[in-house]
């Protein structure tokens, strides 16, 4: 007997209630009505992210064949039920992508947008950046939306830091899960990461659209999963869940706002970009009477304002409206430091100020007087002082850095405490608790002072003599008296910061602090030599954006001395970062420092640190000549990374980025001769980007010469097909049994597809890009096998016109990466005229006509000067026209049609003929006759316009014979002035489409 049925019974015999059972996912797959009732529930178990969970995870499960073989999860009646079931359940929520990110993880939540896209119809192997949202159905634009939203959300919340929970013994187990959803998580976040730009110029576009939005509820799922979308009704401007466009856009405002903000810390200007999102934002939120889609927080709405108004400068201290945050920014800016002191004291009377903001400017300029400015001293301890006096209205304890003024005391610095003190109580509504915490805080500072002169300047204070009664204040001077008679002064010296037992904990705190921000090699040394005399601890795990990569780890963690190990792990964790953000000058000093350092106990180490300062000389270069610098590489940083390229030292760790960009930096300066004729064949063998490096410096060596020799090419191909490949992987479970089955990429290949696409993307030698383009092109059009809407590229006669096993190569990482390596190499140079037909023929052979006909103008004008010169036949070739043909058709831009049917080879007449049949053009139609000379076209357009009575436009068309002798030779100047309109033309088009008006 089960244990439920054994409640049951158990229940019936004893006569007590039983509890209610929970569903379980599969009952829903049984009744179609039941999730809509159970979400209707007020405390529904389980909840509806639980389901959701349930519902994806029992639709990504594996099976077994006969064979006892597992196999991927089948795209069956049962898995697209589940996975419309986890999406009515998120629609049942409205899309809150606040609640589901609370309720779910990173990848779960991937998982389930993912799915969105697909039932959405959103365009596969398409970037949402290309797709122009105002042409998509309501629902799948809203889809997009969503998901780049999400996309842009992940970005900001992942760099929030996180508490690492320890796991105790009875977790064990669950590291592995652990581990692999973390390694998970990353990945995505990746991705995200890399695609950032994309989401935003998504979320922009959704900005510029001013129609109501739609999105996906129960009733339009439900209609999916009837097959009923056929008749469009999920498609339509009604179906869904209607979002007014100010709903959406002060969302989406919001979070452009935060990934904005979130990008201020690298790019100043994008606190600028944030700040307007967020007025924009602010301005919604009034106009809107009721919020029902708008979800976020107003209150962190509020604080990102003033953080934009107080980094932009964008502050009035004369505007009425004016916060107390924006008047203490503008005068910190405007260096009016009295005035901050005079607004500090004010404030604490009025208490408009957090404590913590008050601290913030402390702090921020305690910073400056540690890096050196000078005349900021006096200023900093008179900010303590007021800081101290609210404290102490308050009943807060009083700061370390107060306590330490007041181990040097001045009448100077007493009087201005004093000052502080009266200015800072409301005489006239003095409370009982504001005039006891004020008594106490001049009995601390009575008893704080070891001279009685200053003790007496505070005990004959009149605010002293107003708050403490007669007997406190003879109590405390006869105490004060005793204890001078006790201590000679002269004979101990005052206590260092340091020894003050009740503060240990704080100071080691502001030592951290400083450790975390310091970039100066002496100073964190000098930091960390005062920490590991007050405490015994790994301070290297102080700040857990400290990374180093895991090759290193166990050598540095293996040192013994606990202050050295802790100074090499900091001292290359931070230039590792420094250099990620090319600050390469602090990247300098942090390493060589740390290699200093090393050279006295650890060869190993010291070649470890030989190798990242290697590094590091490389992408300096690198990043020079990214900028425009035509200057070659130094010959001794290219003899060092020959010599890296060639180390075998054994027992040493090696990151494998070092080789990957060592071997970009020699394709990039065209060492092809070391790479082909030098490298040592066991290192080819070894390294796998030596290996691409040395196939693709012989290909490139080899296109120019007469003959393109097939040989190296074939095997480059035949190594890049293998990384395409995809191939079935198993994997057992705890348990032993086969419990997991997934198509990933082939093992056999010698990197995987995203570390490749990586190394690409590191290259900018324009005949290694070419070669590149060229043989994805090539496997594009293979495993499309679309002969009619094939895209061309240089140098294709060199590669395979077949593969052996097509069903093995991924069709849609294929036409990704080459949309990625086009794309990238286009922004390296946006002039290069293969590249820019290469482009363009992407968009087509994807039906994105306005995109392709673009960059087939691009196309021309780079190679005519701006078409001041005849277009190349090479670049205009027939093909291309006829593609330039079809764009134009599909933008009914007909009258255009015909102009271009004259410029083939043999002119399309009956092309020609079939658009000036067209009556509703989108072009400016007969203004484009002074560009018709063929006699044929110039007769048929004077017989169609006598036919419909249009007398005008026939006497256009009849005025053009004149043209009727113009030679073959001279069409290529007709071409170039055409082009040029058809160019203006086409801005005017999209503007249309994007504002959604109407040219006449």
């Amino acid at each position: 007997m089960s244990a439920e049925a054994a409640d049951r019974v158990a229940a019936v015999i004893i006569g007590r209630p039983s509890t209610p059972l929970q569903i379980s996912w599969f009952e829903f797959l049984l009744d179609n009505s039941l999730l809509e009732k159970h979400l209707q529930k007020p405390n529904a178990d389980p909840a509806p992210m639980q389901l959701i969970v349930q519902f994806l995870e029992q639709a990504s499960k594996q099976s077994v064949n006969e064979q006892n073989l597992v196999q991927a999860p089948a795209d069956n009646r049962r898995n697209r039920t589940l996975k419309l079931l986890a999406l009515k359940v998120a629609a049942h929520m409205k899309w809150d992508l606040d609640v589901l990110e609370k309720g779910l993880t990173i990848p779960v939540l991937n998982m389930l947008l993912n799915e969105l896209l697909c039932v959405s119809k959103v365009p596969p192997g398409v970037k949402h950046v290309d797709l122009d949202l105002s042409t998509l159905p309501p629902t799948t634009a809203m889809a997009v939306i969503i998901y780049n939203r999400w996309a842009v959300r992940t970005i900001v919340l992942s760099s929030f830091p996180e508490k690492l929970t320890k796991p105790g013994p009875h977790q064990m187990n669950m590291l592995s899960i652990v581990q692999q959803e973390k390694e998970m998580t990353d990945n995505i976040l990746t991705v995200l990461k890399e695609q950032a730009a994309d989401s935003i110029s998504v979320l922009e576009g959704a900005l510029r659209l001013k129609r109501d939005f739609y999105v996906h509820t129960l009733r339009t799922l439900e209609l999916l999963a009837a097959d009923a979308a056929a008749n469009g009704e999920t498609e339509s401007s009604t179906a869904g869940l209607c979002i007014s466009a100010d709903e959406l856009h002060c969302q989406v405002h919001y979070d452009l706002g935060g990934i904005f903000f979130h990008q201020g810390c690298t790019d100043q200007s994008a606190y600028e970009k944030a700040r307007e999102h967020f007025r924009q934002t602010k301005e919604i939120l009034k106009k809107l009477s009721v919020t029902v889609h708008v979800h976020l927080d107003e209150k962190r709405l509020a604080g990102y304002w003033n953080a934009c108004r107080a980094l932009t400068g964008d502050c009035d201290p004369s505007d009425p409206h004016t916060t107390p945050y924006d008047q203490i920014n503008s005068l910190i800016r405007a260096h009016n430091h009295q005035a901050v002191i005079e607004a500090f004291i004010k404030d604490n009377t009025s208490h408009s100020l957090p404590n913590h903001f008050r601290r913030s400017v402390l702090r921020e300029f305690m910073y400056k007087v540690q890096q050196g400015e000078s005349g900021l001293g006096e200023f900093c301890h008179k900010l303590c002082i007021c800081n101290a006096v609210r404290d102490a209205l308050e009943g807060e304890v009083l700061s370390v850095r107060f306590q330490q003024l007041l181990l040097k005391p001045s009448r100077k610095m007493l009087d201005f405490i004093l000052e502080v003190c009266t200015r800072s109580l409301k005489r006239d509504c003095l409370s009982e608790m504001s005039r006891r915490n004020m008594a106490g805080f001049l009995k601390t500072l009575c008893e704080g002072l070891e001279d009685l002169s200053l003790v007496f300047v505070v005990s004959s204070h009149q605010l002293f003599l107003d708050l403490l009664k007669e007997e406190e204040r003879k109590v405390l001077v006869e105490r004060m008296r005793k204890r001078s008679a006790t201590i000679s002064l002269s004979a101990k010296p005052l206590p260092s910061f340091y020894d003050i037992p009740a503060s240990a904990s704080v100071n080691i705190g502001q030592l951290e602090q400083q450790l975390i921000l310091s970039l100066d090699p002496r100073r964190i040394r000098q930091i960390l030599i005062e920490l590991h005399g007050m405490a015994e601890r790994p301070f290297w795990r102080v700040n857990s954006k400290w990374e180093v990569p895991p090759d290193y780890i166990s050598v540095i963690l293996g040192i013994k001395d606990n202050l050295t190990r802790d100074l090499v792990y900091i001292l290359m964790a931070k230039g590792l970062h420094c250099s990620s953000i090319k600050d390469f000058v602090h990247a300098r000093q942090l390493f060589s420092a740390c290699l200093e350092l090393v050279t006295e106990f650890s060869p190993k180490l010291r070649q470890v640190m030989l190798n990242e300062i290697l590094l590091l000389e490389v992408r300096a270069h690198e990043s020079l000549a990214a900028e425009g610098s035509k200057d070659r590489p130094p010959p001794d940083l290219v003899s060092r990374v020959r010599g890296y390229l060639e180390m075998r030292i054994h027992d040493l760790p090696l990151r494998q980025v070092v080789g990957e960009e060592c071997v970009a930096f020699m394709l990039n300066w065209r060492e092809t001769d070391y790479l082909t004729l030098q490298v040592p064949p066991s290192l080819v063998m070894n390294n796998p980007y030596i290996k691409v490096g040395q196939l693709l410096a012989s290909t490139c060596k080899e296109l120019p010469g007469p003959k393109e020799s097939r040989r190296t090419a074939k095997e480059l191909w035949d190594v890049v097909v293998q990384i395409c490949s995809v191939s079935v992987q198993h994997k057992r479970n705890s348990d032993g049994r086969v419990g997991l089955i997934k198509q990933r990429e082939s093992s056999l290949g010698i990197m995987h597809r995203s570390k490749f696409i990586t190394f690409i993307k590191k290259l900018r030698e324009p005949l290694v890009l070419t070669t590149l383009i060229s043989l994805f092109v090539r496997l594009h059009s293979i495993v499309r096998d679309d002969i009619v809407n094939e895209v061309t590229a240089e140098h294709l006669s060199i590669w395979p016109s077949t593969l052996p096993n097509i069903q093995a190569v991924d069709v849609e990482a294929v036409a990704v990466t080459v949309k990625e390596l086009v794309s990238y190499a286009l922004i390296l140079n946006p002039n290069n005229q293969s590249w820019l037909i290469t482009q363009a023929d992407i968009y087509f052979v994807t039906s994105q006509y306005s995109a392709a006909l673009n960059f087939y103008l691009q196309a021309g004008a780079v190679c005519s000067d701006f078409f001041t010169k005849p277009v190349p036949p090479d670049a205009y070739t027939d093909q291309v026209l006829k593609r330039m043909i079809k764009c134009c058709s599909m933008m009914n831009c007909h009258t255009q049609v015909a102009v271009l049917c004259q410029f083939l080879r043999e002119v399309d007449y009956m092309t020609a003929f079939k658009a000036l049949q067209e009556q509703n053009s989108h072009d400016a139609m007969d203004s484009f006759y002074d560009y018709i000379w063929d006699v044929t076209i110039l007769e048929y357009l004077t017989h169609i316009h006598h036919k419909r009575g249009e007398t005008e436009k026939r006497q256009i068309a009849v005025s053009q014979f004149r043209r009727r002798k113009v030679s073959r030779n001279d069409k290529s100047k007709y071409l170039n002035i055409y082009i040029c309109l058809l160019l203006f033309h086409l801005i005017l088009w999209i503007i249309k489409i994007k504002n959604n008006i109407s040219l006449h």
